[in-house]
């Protein structure tokens, strides 16, 4: 092939021209971009402007001898890379035309090209000639910084925590027995509520700060630990002691509250049986008013009526036990009530069989186990009533008359536990995420040559694509997550029902999402990921049942998509329902009309990361699966069909309208709190990772929206590269962002990540 000498004012483009091609990713809008900058720059000849506005034609591309020509040229110059350099491409490009010619001055709107269409040298490298440094990460960026927007108005509680979690009793170290494992997890709780932990979220009365965003916020953090602590801890402080904030009274608080926060009082939440699972209406255990002697008999009615799975079983001496409430031969639902499971030397009490649940896939630390009552007899006061009560003249009493919307309200203030379960999962996939990018900034595999260094793993285009966007999820949810407890916790919301459908659809995908990102994590480590002193395995182990308890996902969903269907009204029955379908046919009858062609296959950059674009591409899935679901239902119950059965047929549309609402419900939070971020260049990167999270989510779902009409294919393809592109720009960040996560140093021991 003949070379080819280009002017000094060509020359010093070609670097560029070479990258922008290459990606097949030049837009209507990156094309102005360069072109702006080409008739701005006085340096140039005509011939020059000539030559290089030939080739801003999206439609006319280089053939491949020019581009074969661009890249013996920038081969020739013998010039590395630097990607420490504050503009690398722009450096790059300059050194090159030194190489051919005296003078060569800096070309300032070179840099604006790679500011402005944010090009990011790492995601070239196998274009150009890399030099090798130190630096496998920037630092423009400030980790602190990051970790301070991620705790918001927590950084006290979060700070002095993290200090606490440096305590010996933390280290961690593999433990093959489960009593060993749960006889130090038992200590690390009992630890952590003398240092005032446990009581956190109760009021100063009883020892805590009253603060429930604040036990969230610190909850997540236990997962650095050991998902065992995470979970016994909630157990303890969360559950059992929630129950007792949450359901019962003052008399209860006085009595309880203060040794449950300190761990004096060990207990257990028990309401799961080993026959129904997530039905918990349908629970089987009854609680039995006996006038004559004014106590409570709590019955085990049938072998498979046990409570099932019960956390702290083994170690507790109390338990809040739920079970239907028969007063004067009536049930009246669920109700929770205190039963002494031991005596003070921690033998069982008459009439209660517990057994371990023994070794499981993980959390081998939480005493688990399953629970049999026989006649158990409990005073009457033992009775949580803050919304049903027993009076003395023994007649049941509540001031919600209505007994479903009395079972919503009950399991509504435990929806704190959800949120938890939630940020547990997510801070697993945290730390996994962590070690993973550690390992991969450190660890080289392969290259084209034998003579020089190997590339680092983070450097593969598909290392980036594996975690980057799994990164991004992290940030969104985290924000979410952190706002959804804050509108739980606050007293003026009484009604939590909408908190109730939002909780149990974001629990479901973000430990789903938790769950897949850790087994990508471990992949991408390889031998060592397998490894048990790297933790992952335990963290695979740990958070994969986070799907199933506080509520199976698949439950949950169909929970959330039914608050999205009633207008969060959790009851549903032929009449109410009918009063559903008017309400959606006011609000979503509209016709949803055939999106404009230009619209479908936009590509422009300007609007592929448009928060705009990602908001009405969400929400018009929710709609559109909203109203087909509601039609659906209408038309299987005008057939008389069952209001129940008609919701059996729809089930997996049910499943992916939860999917569908939760998604954007993350999303839209992530970008209010992005909005209102004051240092403009952190608003920038939150964006970024904002973008990045909705596009690769709308990916996923891409068939959809393609059978809808709503994206072509020219528009799918161009977001499945925009993932790809945006994952490489957050490589030379990728370090800081992990770091951003705050998990302490001394939580970091797993051996690849040091």
């Amino acid at each position: 092939m003949e070379k080819k000498r280009y002017s000094p004012g060509v020359l010093q483009y070609i670097p560029f021209f070479y990258v922008i091609w290459s990606d097949d990713l030049l837009s209507y809008s990156e094309v102005a971009v360069v072109k702006n900058a080409i008739e701005h720059d006085d340096t140039l000849q005509k011939d020059d402007y000539t030559y290089l506005t030939k080739y801003l034609n999206r439609n006319k591309p280089p053939t491949n001898q020019e581009l074969k020509q661009w890249k013996s040229t920038i081969s020739n110059a013998q010039i590395k890379l630097v990607e420490t350099d504050t503009y690398p491409l722009s450096t790059f490009s300059q050194k090159m035309v030194c190489h051919h010619y005296a003078e060569c001055p800096f070309n300032t709107h070179l840099k604006d090209i790679e500011i402005n269409l944010g090009i990011q040298p790492n995601h070239y490298n196998h274009l150009f000639e890399v030099a090798i440094v130190k630096e496998i990460t920037s630092t423009f960026y400030d980790a602190h910084e990051i970790d301070n927007l991620l705790k918001q108005d927590h950084s006290t509680v979060v700070d002095s925590f993290r200090h606490l979690l440096k305590a010996p009793i933390f280290d961690w170290s593999i433990k093959r027995t489960k009593e060993t494992f749960r006889a130090h997890v038992l200590k690390q709780v009992e630890f952590l509520a003398h240092n005032g932990m446990g009581a956190m979220a109760y009021p100063s009365a009883y020892g805590g700060t009253n603060n429930m965003p604040g036990y969230a916020a610190i909850f997540e953090h236990l997962m650095y630990v050991d998902g065992s602590l995470a979970v016994k801890f909630g157990v303890q402080f969360g559950l059992f002691g929630g129950s007792i904030q949450k359901l019962g009274t003052q008399q209860h608080h006085d009595t309880y509250l203060a040794a449950t926060g300190t761990a004096k009082l060990l207990g257990c939440f028990a309401m799961t049986e080993t026959g129904h699972g997530s039905n918990v209406r349908g629970i089987k255990t009854t609680a039995t008013y006996d006038k004559t002697t004014d106590s409570i008999i709590i019955h085990t009615p049938g072998t498979n009526d046990n409570k099932e799975y019960i956390g702290n079983a083994l170690d507790a001496t109390m338990a809040s036990v739920f079970a239907q409430l028969i007063v004067a031969g009536k049930n009246h639902g669920v109700h929770a009530i205190l039963v002494n499971i031991r005596d003070e030397q921690h033998r069982l009490m008459p009439g209660v069989r517990i057994e371990d649940n023994g070794y499981k896939l993980g959390l081998n630390g939480v005493d688990n186990g399953k629970i049999w009552f026989h006649q158990v007899r409990v005073p009457r006061e033992n009775l949580l009533n803050k919304y049903g009560t027993i009076q003395s003249d023994g007649t049941y009493h509540s001031d919600i008359e209505n007994p479903s919307k009395r079972f919503f309200t009950m399991l509504g203030t435990l929806v704190g536990g959800r949120i938890c379960v939630a940020r547990a999962g997510l801070g697993g996939a945290k730390k996994a995420l962590t070690i993973a990018v550690k390992h991969a900034l450190k660890r080289r595999q392969f290259n084209d040559s034998i003579k020089v260094q190997e590339d680092l793993l983070m450097d593969y285009p598909t290392h980036q694509l594996r975690l980057t966007p799994a990164i991004a999820s992290c940030y969104v949810y985290g924000i979410t997550l952190t706002h959804m407890m804050k509108e739980y916790s606050d007293p003026s919301i009484i009604d939590k029902r909408k908190i109730e459908t939002q909780a149990a659809g974001l629990k479901s995908i973000i430990t789903w999402f938790a769950n897949a990102t850790i087994q990508e994590c471990r992949e991408a480590c390889g031998g060592k990921g397998y490894l048990m002193e790297n933790q992952i395995t335990d963290l695979k182990g740990d958070v994969d049942i986070f799907t199933t308890f506080e509520g199976d996902n698949h439950v949950l969903l169909q929970l959330a998509a039914k608050g999205v269907l009633s207008d969060f009204k959790s009851e549903f029955n032929s009449a109410g329902f009918t009063a559903v379908l008017k309400l959606l046919s006011t609000r979503l009858a509209d016709t949803f009309s055939t999106i404009n062609p230009v619209y479908t296959n936009n590509v422009d950059k300007e609007h592929l990361y448009s928060s705009k674009f990602h908001k009405h591409a969400f929400d018009y899935r929710t709609r559109k699966l909203t109203y087909s679901i509601a039609m659906r239902i209408r038309n299987y119950i005008k057939k008389g069909i069952p209001s129940y059965q008609a919701f059996l047929k729809v089930q997996t549309h049910l499943l992916t309208l939860g999917k569908a609402y939760s998604v954007g419900l993350a999303y839209d939070t992530f970008v209010t709190y992005t909005d209102a971020i004051k240092d403009e260049k952190y608003r920038a990167l939150f964006h970024k990772l904002g973008v990045l999270y909705a596009l690769h989510e709308l990916r996923k779902d891409a068939s959809w929206y393609l059978e809808q009409g709503y994206i072509g294919g020219t528009k799918s393809k161009a977001m499945r590269q925009r993932v790809e592109r945006l994952s490489t720009e957050l490589r030379p960040h990728i370090g800081v962002l992990v770091d951003g996560f705050g998990i302490p140093d001394h939580c970091m021991t797993a051996p690849i990540a040091r």
